[in-house]
């Protein structure tokens, strides 16, 4: 059975398995609350008794003692099949991103998590996927809006002409879901001119998202899905803050921990990318990972140059095309 808590009132009860996931309302007070499985309550209680137990121990030691204190394990990873993945608040957890402060701190390195980044209730993570599941047909629709938005124009155009009806059909297929999502303000087809009027949002996230950070959730919404596929264990941060003992500050894109043992890096560029390979390199030296997992993620990068590039430098390129491979051969 699955446990609800309400954060209001402290209310308590068991739920079925199948509401993980869903956010409902209190019985008691109706403040909504997400339904966690079992296992995250487990987690989160031997935390605190390891706590209790590590503090206790020290309380009793003779002063000037340096006790062994018991370690604390890692906190329990995300169940891969508990979740709605493109649809949860879970991954924002404290529990959840507990295994990868861990990770960093044995390395004596200071991150900066920013929880809400892998907020997946939105609707980022499902357009981010459409668009890397068709970039060759959907990249005249990105680059518009982009250059659009560069130029702070309040609409943009999307031709038809020379298109094959395919085409078309999903480029106006995913127009209209930018419209149903919110990302633009309006859809129009003019089939006399054949072509489409986007209104745009001016919403600085929405900004964002068509500047590049749509790659980002397309890395961590494959990521996800191919552990929860291999039914791994994981955690996930994304636009994690690094403080190196020099002071250097890096961020990482995404940053997986499959398993409480794997870490995978993925730095994810929608344009210009040279400028920024000796800055991975000294990433990856400074993490002590090897080059299959400092990940490279390139839009619409030909699979000749990343195999290219893969040989040159001590790092992985792909394409949005070849990430799930390449994970495929971590795990």
């Amino acid at each position: 059975m699955a446990l609800f808590r309400c954060n209001k009132c402290a209310h308590l009860q068991e739920q079925p398995d199948e509401q993980i996931g869903a956010t409902i309302a209190c019985p008691r007070c109706a403040h909504p609350t997400q339904v966690y499985p079992t296992l995250f309550f487990v987690g989160r209680l031997l935390d605190k008794y390891f706590d209790a137990q590590r503090e206790i121990i020290r309380l009793k030691a003779p002063p000037g003692a340096n006790p062994t204190l018991p370690s604390v394990a890692a906190a329990p990873s995300a169940p891969p099949t508990a979740i709605d993945l493109s649809n949860t608040a879970h991954l924002t957890s404290e529990q959840q991103h507990e295994p990868i402060a861990e990770w960093f701190r044995r390395k004596h390195i200071v991150i900066q998590i920013d929880s809400q980044a892998v907020d997946t209730t939105g609707f980022f993570d499902e357009v981010a996927m459409s668009i890397g599941g068709n970039l060759p047909v959907l990249k005249d629709v990105l680059n518009r809006i982009r250059g659009a938005q560069q130029r702070a124009y309040s609409s943009t155009v999307i031709g038809f002409d020379g298109k094959s009806p395919e085409d078309v059909r999903a480029i106006t297929s995913f127009c209209q879901q930018l419209y149903d999502f919110s990302f633009v303000a309006k859809a129009i087809p003019n089939r006399q001119k054949n072509n489409l009027l986007l209104a745009l949002q001016p919403a600085a996230a929405i900004r964002h998202f068509f500047n590049g950070e749509w790659l980002e959730w397309f890395a961590l919404m494959t990521c996800l899905e191919y552990s929860r596929e291999r039914k791994k264990g994981f955690s996930c941060a994304r636009k994690l803050g690094l403080t190196l003992s020099n002071e250097e500050r890096h961020e990482l894109d995404v940053f997986m921990l499959i398993d409480g043992q794997l870490p995978i890096v993925i730095e994810c560029k929608s344009g210009e990318f040279r400028q920024d390979i000796d800055k991975y390199l000294t990433v990856r030296k400074r993490l002590g990972l090897n080059g299959k997992n400092i990940v490279l993620c390139i839009a619409d990068l030909p699979d000749e140059h990343a195999k290219g590039l893969t040989a040159m430098y001590d790092l992985t390129f792909v394409s949005e095309r070849g990430l799930l491979s390449h994970l495929s051969s971590l795990f």
